[in-house]
């Protein structure tokens, strides 16, 4: 049970960096008893948090657990909304499809549900997510952004540029966006992105943007099935990344990108995108539901649609497809 006595704790230890906190001073600040304060700190403990305990001059966090615990996520916050309210379960059928009953519920615009594993997670045309128990990061925000429905789509691309931003903020690593809404490393996947909308014929009444990344999977945690197509962030760095610090900076970058998209229009994340994206300058094969189209990805539009130029020199718009690189 993650209470709020317990994240205001952790939040100041976080907080406080390098330097001790008194449990004196926590008990003041949080108008609590020493022996509370002392009683949080051993439940922290157990939780796997590391403490060195210095006399008279108190506690200095050395090694936090990579679990998804929303007091670990908030006490690295950057964000104005985002993240602000957290639903957190170890287990979940599916973030989007809780994410949705809250939506409908009315849940804030920045509301965030994560969980440590999906038991039914899906991906784009209602494909099946693998979801492995805290390796990854499976999450869905509820964004309430101002904008009509026909602007929705774009949030895909303005979620996949956010992504790459946080990803190599956190990792050092740089993604490359393949249209429309993977990140690979490598040529291998290790994120997917799925937007789906609540609106009416004129507004957007919600977006909910499910995100998955494989993060701390070690190559045999893979099944044959995608063992080849497959990576994680782990894998490409060599070494455990914290999965709280990074979903507070998805936060982050997914809150100012999206401001800035409903503020000033696609242009200049469109830049951004084309900059990060392997698609563009390619050789590649579209399979939409009826066709299947080769050309070279010269771009996207202003409404994100991706432009593919064929070998007899036509441009052919592409609104929804399966994109394969030609060898």
């Amino acid at each position: 049970m993650n209470t709020p006595i317990k994240y205001e704790i952790v939040k100041r230890l976080f907080a406080a960096k390098d330097k001790p906190i008194s449990g004196q001073q926590l008990a003041d600040e949080l108008q609590i008893s020493r022996t509370a304060v002392w009683k949080y700190m051993k439940q922290l403990e157990e939780e796997g948090y590391e403490f060195e305990a210095t006399r008279k001059k108190g506690y200095l966090l050395q090694k936090s657990p990579d679990t998804l615990d929303p007091s670990k996520i908030k006490a690295l916050l950057e964000t104005e909304r985002f993240g602000r309210e957290i639903i957190y379960e170890e287990s979940l059928t599916s973030t989007q499809t809780i994410a949705h009953q809250l939506a409908q519920e009315g849940a804030l615009d920045g509301t965030l549900v994560i969980c440590e594993e999906q038991t039914e997670g899906r991906g784009r045309l209602m494909r099946e997510w693998k979801s492995q128990k805290g390796k990854g990061i499976w999450m869905s925000i509820i964004m309430r952004p101002d904008v009509a429905p026909y602007q929705a789509p774009q949030f895909t691309l303005v979620a996949a540029v956010a992504l790459t931003y946080a990803i190599f903020d956190v990792t050092g690593v740089s993604p490359a966006i393949k249209w429309p809404n993977d990140l690979l490393i490598n040529g291998m996947k290790c994120t997917g992105i799925l937007t789906e909308m609540q609106a009416d014929p004129d507004r957007v009444n919600a977006i909910i943007m499910g995100i998955g990344i494989n993060v701390n999977h070690q190559q045999e945690d893979f099944g044959e099935e995608i063992a080849s197509i497959a990576t994680s962030l782990r894998i490409s760095l060599g070494k455990e990344i914290d999965r709280a610090a990074l979903v507070a900076k998805i936060l982050y970058y997914m809150e100012a990108f999206s401001k800035q998209y409903v503020a000033e229009g696609f242009e200049k994340i469109k830049t951004l995108w084309e900059k990060n994206s392997c698609t563009i300058g390619n050789r590649i094969k579209a399979t939409t539901l009826r066709e299947t189209f080769i050309g070279k990805a010269v771009g996207i539009t202003k409404d994100g649609v991706l432009q593919l130029l064929l070998d007899d020199g036509t441009i052919k718009e592409i609104i929804s497809a399966d994109i394969e690189l030609e060898k």
